[in-house]
């Protein structure tokens, strides 16, 4: 950007030495020059005139320029770069002090030498214009991280759900059973009052419980009807091998998961497995899953069995309070179902 067509404010009380700076600035090019001799109408002109760079008088009626300083500080944002030039016959240290404190960032002493004013303020918006080519780049290089990260988000996301389904692939071809279990325990999570952040985790960690059926032969996986002890045995092995296969992640959704995977066959009254965890012993998270996948396998029809109704569901899943299920996750479904069976 070019320094000539740069702002310039002056506030001065004399006339003589506006019209000089004037004349000055005027001379070597500058076009952008604005000045008052009233102090009261600094705060309208800054608004109006958006100065690149202020020459402000120290000692003035009315409003002397170390209030005018506190007035331009406070406009200024937290990445906003003003530059001040201060203007005084006062060449106390104890002056300057004042003014470097309050904000000023260069001084010129009158009576003026006109190389040194056109210097002073060349390099101040030399200064200025640097500062908004470099916020103007930051701004820039914010936007593209956060659009590059939203993309790696999206990626991860698409990766969670390309797992989950993989897990269900064999017995739900759709993999919309691991979809709505996602849904579903995300739902269940804000109705118990946790932060909506971890309840999003939940709703997107959900879909990989069953990750483990991948280990899980077709023999025992599709198999109509119930399983020999042996089968069983097997069958349970889903949740250690989905462990397995979700350990020693760093992101945050797949360590969340591979508790889940763990521990969402866990029983609120210690008779689930793998490790027959009881109560609270079992992480929040398995305890939301467990209700929400024990629901929806219920209600949805599978290669070896009927679909259950809601209603045959949820008789089911009060039968199981304080048995399969935490007492406080059965009631606060209690409560989302009875909103919907009422909206």
């Amino acid at each position: 950007m070019d320094i000539m067509t740069g702002k310039i404010l002056i506030v001065d009380d004399q006339e003589y030495n506006v019209s000089l700076l004037e004349r000055i600035l005027g001379r070597a090019g500058f076009k952008n020059v604005h000045s008052t001799m009233d102090s009261l109408q600094v705060e309208r002109l800054l608004g109006e005139v958006e100065p690149d760079i202020v020459l402000l008088d120290l000692h003035m009626p009315g409003m002397d320029g170390l209030a005018i300083l506190k007035i331009i500080q406070e406009r200024l944002g937290p990445d906003d770069y003003l530059p001040v030039l201060m203007l005084t016959a006062d060449l106390t240290t104890e002056a300057r002090q004042q003014g470097l404190q309050a904000g000023v960032n260069d001084f010129l002493t009158k009576p003026y030498d006109r190389m040194e004013v056109i210097l002073r303020i060349s390099n101040l918006l030399k200064t200025r214009f640097l500062h908004q080519q470099l916020l103007h780049y930051n701004n820039q290089l914010e936007e593209k991280v956060k659009e590059r990260t939203k993309k790696l988000e999206q990626a991860q996301l698409e990766m969670l759900q390309l797992l989950g389904r993989a897990a269900e692939y064999r017995d739900d071809m759709t993999g919309d059973h691991t979809q709505r279990v996602g849904t579903l325990s995300g739902v269940i999570a804000e109705r118990l009052g946790l932060p909506k952040e971890r309840a999003s985790l939940i709703r997107l960690a959900a879909p990989l419980h069953d990750i483990g059926k991948i280990g899980i032969p077709d023999d025992i996986l599709l198999k109509p009807g119930r399983f020999a002890p042996e089968e069983f045995e097997r069958m349970k092995s889903h949740t250690t091998i989905g462990s397995s296969i979700l350990d020693g992640s760093s992101f945050g959704i797949l360590k969340m998961a591979q508790v889940i995977a763990m521990s969402h066959h866990e029983k609120w009254d210690g008779s689930g497995y793998p490790l027959g965890l009881q109560g609270e012993e079992i992480p929040l998270e398995a305890r939301i899953v467990a209700l929400a996948d024990f629901y929806d396998a219920l209600t949805h029809e599978r290669p070896y069995k009927r679909a259950w109704t809601p209603e045959e569901a949820m008789v089911e899943i009060t039968k199981q309070r304080g048995k399969h299920f935490d007492p406080r996750i059965v009631d606060a479904f209690i409560g989302l179902l009875g909103e919907s069976n009422a909206g």
